[in-house]
């Protein structure tokens, strides 16, 4: 895992293919929904996933409080499996409170580690047409005397990739492990190192990639120039996106919501829009394990007329202070964190988590989504028939999710439209 700095970098990217008017869908017509898991989830896999969903909400919480009137687009599970991975190097009290922050409650260790490897190889497998990759990798000063141990068990559930460098030779190493992250993540996030400081030992490294097309698309001749209205006043010009679909759709006293799905409908982006009289911070607060499985629960099939705006977004954030006040602080604290574990450290080389960082990027557009996340821890008629109409013209809020499993990749929401 990782001493005085440990990284973390998780991607997700959903990319597409070629265009297709609303009602036409590929030409040979979309694949086969998938309605069901190839099997039943393991007790492990339930465990992993329902901690995972659970710090999903709960890290957005953190998160979005703290940066009200501002676009934020994380990936709780990139930092999850970053996070998970490292809590096989702690020990003690500095394990417990990871533990709890990333909402294992009494799961041990090897439950943990058990669920996140079987519940990967299900995630990757679930759509063929579908590119989800999810890579490993531990970077590390190579004369710290870090614990085989730890990196046989990181091999085994993580099949993580394991490398000393002589970070004394920076360039080197920055090269190394950039071009590493770069690799995996199809180059959509070329590097998450800048520096690597005399006191940094060790790097870990999560990637997800996933690469998909809309099941329908949005036909580029229906996207016209349009107001997008911003949480903090004023106007914007966006390019809309529209169409007229058959989707999974919900409608509450104060919010919208659509799935819009990838593939065979495994994967899935589901916006939620705020109504009249609900601004978006009070929506972006409400989301928790209950409301969002009341959400997803009250979908039901409807055509509705959809718009979106394209929507491309760089976005980043130091998890520290978020982390802490989920109840994670020792882990942080030098002199007081546990990760023995790891590494049995010389005298006066205690190990901590120096700082978590992520950084997201998000593309959607008529073919699809392309997002990734990085962690370091170290997405006419003359009378018109009536349905609802959707028109994604102000903040609202998306996640991207697999469907059948219930685990949630991204959370985003948008308050103003970046600069192009």
């Amino acid at each position: 895992m990782f001493v005085r700095s440990l990284a973390a970098v998780a991607v997700l990217v959903a990319a597409a293919a070629c265009a297709t008017t609303p009602t036409e869908g590929n030409p040979s017509g979309p694949p086969a929904a998938l309605t069901a898991l190839p099997r039943a989830l393991t007790a492990n896999e339930i465990k992993v996933r329902d901690a995972a969903n659970a710090f999903a909400f709960a890290l957005w919480g953190k998160v979005n409080a703290a940066q009200r009137d501002s676009n934020v687009f994380i990936s709780p599970l990139s930092a999850s499996f970053a996070l998970g991975m490292t809590l096989n190097g702690a020990a003690g009290q500095t394990a417990d409170q990871m533990r709890a922050a990333l909402q294992f409650g009494n799961a041990t260790v090897p439950e943990i580690n058990a669920g996140y490897k079987s519940l990967v190889a299900l995630l990757t497998s679930l759509d063929p047409g579908v590119q989800m990759r999810i890579a490993n990798s531990i970077w590390y000063r190579q004369e710290f005397p870090f614990r085989q141990a730890f990196f046989d068990t990181t091999r085994v559930y993580f099949d993580a990739t394991v490398r000393g460098l002589n970070f004394n030779d920076r360039a080197a190493s920055l090269a190394a492990i950039n071009g590493w992250v770069n690799t995996a993540t199809a180059g959509k996030i070329p590097t998450v190192l800048d520096d690597i400081t005399a006191q940094q030992v060790m790097f870990l490294i999560n990637a997800i990639y996933f690469k998909g097309s809309w099941r329908l698309k949005f036909d580029p001749a229906q996207t016209a120039p349009a107001t997008f209205y911003a949480a903090t006043g004023g106007s914007q010009a966006v390019q809309l996106m529209y169409r007229l679909d058959t989707l999974s759709y919900a409608e509450t006293a104060t919010y919208q919501a659509a799935d819009l799905p990838y593939g065979n409908t495994a994967f899935s982006m589901t916006v939620l829009l705020p109504k009249a009289g609900t601004d978006v911070e009070t929506l972006a607060a409400s989301l928790t394990p209950a409301s969002w499985q009341a959400l997803t629960s009250a979908f039901r099939t409807q055509k509705v007329y959809f718009y979106l705006p394209r929507l491309t977004l760089k976005y980043e954030r130091r998890l520290n202070d978020d982390l802490k006040a989920l109840g994670m602080v020792v882990p942080f604290a030098p002199g007081g964190a546990d990760f023995t574990q790891m590494a049995a450290a010389p005298a006066g080389h205690e190990l901590f988590i120096e700082f978590v960082k992520q950084n997201t990027f998000v593309d959607i557009n008529e073919e699809g989504t392309e997002a990734a996340a990085v962690t370091t821890v170290g997405i006419g008629v003359t009378s018109m028939p009536s349905y609802p109409t959707m028109r994604v013209d102000r903040p609202y809020l998306f996640v991207l999710r697999e469907r059948l499993t219930g685990t949630v990749l991204f959370m985003g929401k948008i308050v103003r439209m970046p600069p192009a």
